[in-house]
């Protein structure tokens, strides 16, 4: 018998996400600008928490533009902090607003973002072979490389947990337990995904 994966528990939000998203290759560069900020957003907090925000979030921070975020003055930042709908945390939302700079300025040097993060796993999804969640580790040598290269690249909120759970949700590595339907069907789509 199949089971997904335990974190999803009886949650409608978090069983939806776990079936339709987590894990899910994808090198869009919005969808990975979103995490990065939801991700940071996290720290300290569960990612229920955060998904049950993540609508008003993507509202407020005008679609994860960040265009438009790196515009953000202090009465926007005030509007934030007073918004209940999302966390409001002033290191993280000021955060956010810097690393839509740091992402902007990675564009402008001719790098593309979605790419360079990609490039941390070689332009390939890792496919793990976990068994169980208590396998699953909160850190690897690539999220230890990614936090490093994106520290030094004037990002915020990017610890190697920070990072690899954005490598979990954007796919670059498949992280479903074994006895998860969503391990094989993930596997395949990553299997049909081109390098980025």
């Amino acid at each position: 018998m199949t089971e997904r994966c335990a974190w999803a528990g009886n949650d409608p939000l978090y069983v939806h996400y776990h079936d339709t998203e987590w894990g899910v290759p994808t090198d869009d560069a919005r969808t990975l600008f979103e995490f990065l900020v939801l991700e940071g957003a996290q720290a300290g907090l569960s990612w229920i928490t955060v998904l049950r925000k993540r609508e008003r979030y993507r509202a407020v921070f005008d679609g994860f533009d960040p265009e438009r975020i790196v515009r953000y003055d202090d009465a926007k930042k005030a509007d934030l902090l007073a918004d209940p709908g999302i966390i409001r945390n002033r290191a993280k939302i000021d955060a956010a607003i810097l690393n839509a700079r740091a992402w902007l300025d990675l564009r402008d040097a001719g790098i593309d973002p979605a790419a360079w993060l990609w490039g941390f796993v070689d332009g390939r999804p890792v496919q793990n072979a976990f068994a169980a969640l208590a396998e699953i580790p909160a850190t690897t040598p690539q999220s230890d490389a990614m936090s490093k290269a994106l520290k030094a690249r004037g990002f915020k909120f990017v610890g190697s947990t920070i990072c690899y759970a954005l490598m979990q949700a954007a796919g670059m590595t498949n992280d479903h337990v074994v006895t998860c339907p969503r391990h094989r069907e993930v596997a395949e789509l990553a299997r049909l995904r081109s390098p980025a």
